[in-house]
């Protein structure tokens, strides 16, 4: 399936963007490594989370909640990062 393809992609996109993030932070301001440490830990468990998902979906109408899961940890992740900054 195509379009699963596609959400992997999109997820590991989304968390290479914050593991990149969250080293640049720590490069420039090492007091903040705690948080962004926390922050990395829980991208990575929830690119664990939302992979099994997209595993155990059985068709394309499990997809849309699967995206919205995922936009919806997205602007966490983003309003955690603008925080930090």
């Amino acid at each position: 399936m195509a379009n699963k393809r596609l959400i992997k992609k999109q997820l590991n996109g989304m968390i290479i963007d914050v593991l990149d993030e969250c080293f640049s932070i720590q490069l420039y301001n090492e007091s903040k490594t705690g948080a962004t440490d926390k922050l990395i830990e829980e991208a990575l468990s929830f690119g664990d989370l939302a992979l099994a998902k997209i595993h155990a979906a059985n068709s394309k109408k499990d997809f849309p909640a699967i995206r919205q899961m995922m936009e919806d940890k997205g602007v966490y992740f983003i309003e955690e990062l603008n925080g930090l900054q």
